[in-house]
C-alpha cells in the first residue's frame, strides 16, 4: 500500500461536545492489481483523526473506491494501520 495522493480538513465542532481536534484523511493509494481491494479507478482510505494535547489516534476509518466513492468492508492490517498513524501525525496541518 503507497499513499500517492492525500487531501486534508479539520472538522470544526461546533457545539464543543468533542474534546481535542479533528481531522479528516482522504487518502488515496495504489495497490497491486491482486490485492482484493484493488478498483480500475482507484481506492481511497477516510481517516479520521483525532488529537488530543499531543496525541493523534486513529477515530475511524474506511476504504472507499475512488469513482464512485462506495464503502469498502476490508480493515487495515496493524503494519498498514502503522504507517496510516504515523502518515495522519506527520501531515497534520
Amino acid at each position: 500500500m503507497e499513499i500517492t495522493e492525500y487531501i486534508i480538513n479539520q472538522i470544526n465542532d461546533p457545539t464543543g461536545i468533542i474534546a481535542g481536534e479533528r481531522y479528516e484523511y482522504r487518502l488515496y493509494i495504489d495497490l497491486d492489481e491482486e490485492d482484493d481491494l484493488y478498483s480500475e479507478g482507484g481506492t481511497g482510505l477516510r481517516v479520521i483523526f483525532a488529537v488530543d494535547g499531543d496525541e493523534g489516534r486513529i477515530a475511524s476509518y474506511h476504504f472507499f473506491e475512488r469513482t464512485n466513492e462506495k464503502i469498502l468492508d476490508f480493515e487495515l492490517e496493524d503494519d498498514e494501520k502503522a504507517i496510516v498513524l504515523e502518515f495522519c501525525r506527520t501531515h497534520r496541518e
